[in-house]
């Protein structure tokens, strides 16, 4: 299976292409789609939207993941957070894909095993278990993470653990 998984936010959107299962797996391509503060926001979501269709043209994905909007203690920022998570959506919905979404924490136990992990326990296990020769930044990072958990949750085997995903 090939998953294209998403980190999404209106400044650095991490993302990521990944192949295989959750025994095997291999990056095939990740980074940070970061945006400079003085583009708009509705330039921000168009720039989103139209680089996640290009992915989505180049790879060729089975399915898409998302991270689900976490909580934030700024209103504001809840809908900026979602107005970026739609531009993804959209994209990918126009493509047909298949649409996942996994709570932060429940990406953090499947990668880390442990809810609560930080970032830099994130980065660490993504270069681990992809076999990754650096160390991939923080957004990337999660968005492998993101990747990595679709693949366990679509593992016969694994997918008990996993009750928290849900299609959108």
């Amino acid at each position: 299976m090939r998953v294209l998984a998403i980190d999404p936010a209106i400044r650095h959107t991490g993302y990521a292409v990944i192949e295989g299962n959750s025994r095997e797996a291999r990056a095939l391509e990740y980074g940070t789609l970061s945006i400079p503060q003085s583009r708009s926001q509705s330039e921000c979501l168009l720039l989103i939207h139209e680089r996640i269709g290009e992915l989505i043209a180049s790879w060729q994905p089975d399915e898409l993941a998302i991270e689900q909007i976490i909580y934030v203690q700024s209103h504001r920022t809840a809908i900026t957070m979602g107005s970026a998570r739609a531009a993804v959506v959209i994209a990918a919905a126009g493509c047909g894909l298949r649409i996942m979404e996994y709570p932060p924490t429940c990406v953090k136990l499947a990668v880390v095993g442990k809810g609560s992990a930080q970032k830099q326990q994130v980065a660490f296990m993504m270069r681990a278990l992809l076999h990754l020769t650096e160390t991939p930044p923080p957004d990337a990072a999660d968005a492998l993470a993101i990747a990595f958990t679709h693949l366990a949750a679509t593992d016969p085997l694994r997918a008990h653990l996993f009750d928290k995903r849900k299609y959108i």
